[in-house]
């Protein structure tokens, strides 16, 4: 047998060094690691080594791997329909549909599917644009949007470099973040009613008249987990009605249970125009993404088309993925859950690590997603590797991650920071095993201080 899967282990890696082309990696320099199998919480490879898995593969297995309800509804709805196409009404897809508007904040009640997250921004955007005859989008530095054409010009981290093409009618701002705060606030509610004046001032000198849409991810994720502070997010909501600009909430990352609400927009209580999702919506068992809309916005394409669509729109095994996993979330109490192990464990236990580790600046979070800034002096906030370093200048971050896998856990890292993302159905017993790897993990980073 362990021949057998060694054989399995070599296959994989030459047929995927040989012909896959691997995303955001010099493809010289990649070796990825053959995986076996994966269940629950965890996956491992042909070696026998098993991880733990803090990133929910990336931000998206809300109900972990394999869950059997969700593969058991696959399994059912390709037995009887494995696709049709976009303009026909199936009943995954009304089904579907039905669950996620259920959930959504206010009266976002139509909902268009897309095969992503990327494509959801590029959709709402095209609504906002069409909605308002206007050009503009704004959206903050310190996010991530997708990567296709439009959402990598919305995109603000350093993964818009490469692609940007300064033609996108794209305008970027400082969003909220009080520890490394553009606007030299000292407390949250300084940083919020400053935010609010920059993008007041930002909405005013691009001239209010020319901008179709604010798109702004509830939870900045990838950026460091960045939790507004109580206010900005009404506040954004209040400048959008003022100056009548769509204000678009990027929910693909923290949707369907991740902050520990179906969506993070709950925590604020606010409604956007449009509301993109995808990732947790189906625990990202066959791709799916959307928009959900306004009634104000849906009436624009009542008897005007909506010049869009998608060939695989509202897959019919993608639907019923959703519809299983919705289901199972509201049945296991799967919401709950997750803002009960953040509160209890998760939280206290990454806020103890923070109080023993130098190398810890800030600890930030909700439900089963937080951060840990990763610094070299915590006087001076100097991050732990410079922003937007790749290469040799992330070798401290790298050997942290290393120092998490060889003690059996798989970490979301991105560049001074750690992320902490596992499945929302993760066990008290699985959230202190891996808070015990991060502990040990850490003594890395403090070695690397100044």
């Amino acid at each position: 047998m362990a021949d057998a899967r060694r054989a399995a282990r070599d296959r994989v890696r030459a047929g995927d060094r040989g012909h896959v082309f691997h995303s955001w990696s010099a493809q010289a320099l990649i070796d990825p690691l053959p995986i076996e199998g994966a269940q629950g919480s965890y996956l491992w490879d042909f070696d026998g080594n098993r991880y733990l898995d803090f990133t929910s593969a990336l931000v998206y297995t809300n109900l972990g791997y394999q869950h059997p309800k969700v593969v058991a509804a696959i399994q059912e709805q390709a037995g009887k329909l494995c696709t049709l196409a976009p303009g026909f009404a199936v009943e995954s897809r009304s089904e579907a549909a039905r669950l996620i508007a259920e959930r959504t904040p206010g009266e976002l009640d139509k909902i268009f599917f897309t095969n992503g997250g990327a494509e959801a921004i590029e959709n709402a955007v095209r609504m906002a644009r069409l909605h308002t005859g206007r050009p503009k989008v704004l959206s903050t530095y310190r996010s991530y949007h997708g990567a296709t054409s439009g959402a990598i010009n919305i995109t603000g981290d350093p993964r818009r470099w490469g692609s940007d093409t300064g033609t996108a009618g794209t305008v970027h701002f400082w969003g909220p973040f009080l520890y490394r705060s553009p606007f030299h606030a000292t407390t949250e509610a300084e940083e919020c009613q400053r935010a609010l004046q920059h993008l007041e001032d930002t909405i005013v000198f691009e001239g209010s008249s020319s901008i179709a849409a604010i798109v702004l991810e509830t939870v900045p994720g990838s950026s460091g987990v960045l939790v507004p502070p109580a206010g900005y997010l009404a506040g954004v909501r209040a400048l959008c009605d003022r100056y009548g600009i769509v204000f678009v909430l990027d929910e693909v990352m923290v949707g369907f249970g991740r902050t520990g609400r179906w969506f993070a927009a709950e925590h604020w209580d606010v409604t956007p125009d449009l509301l993109t999702f995808a990732k947790g919506v189906n625990s990202g068992y066959v791709p799916l993404g959307g928009v959900a809309i306004s009634p104000e916005i849906a009436d624009t394409f009542a008897t005007r088309p909506y010049p869009g669509g998608l060939t695989y729109s509202g897959h019919p095994l993608a639907c019923a993925a959703a519809v299983a996993t919705i289901t199972t979330m509201a049945e296991e109490d799967v919401i709950g859950h997750s803002a009960r192990i953040g509160e209890r464990v998760l939280g206290p236990g990454l806020r103890e690590l923070a109080g023993r580790h130098p190398s810890v600046g800030e600890v930030r979070g909700l439900g089963t997603f937080w951060a840990l800034e990763l610094v070299r002096n915590r006087e001076t906030r100097e991050p732990l590797v410079p922003y937007g370093a790749a290469g040799a200048a992330m070798a401290p971050v790298n050997a942290f991650a290393a120092a998490c896998r060889e003690r059996g856990l798989w970490p979301l890292t991105t560049m001074n920071r750690t992320h902490i993302a596992p499945p929302c159905t993760l066990s008290e017993a699985e959230a202190k095993e891996g808070l015990a790897v991060l502990d040990e993990a850490l003594s890395v980073t403090d070695a690397l201080m100044d």
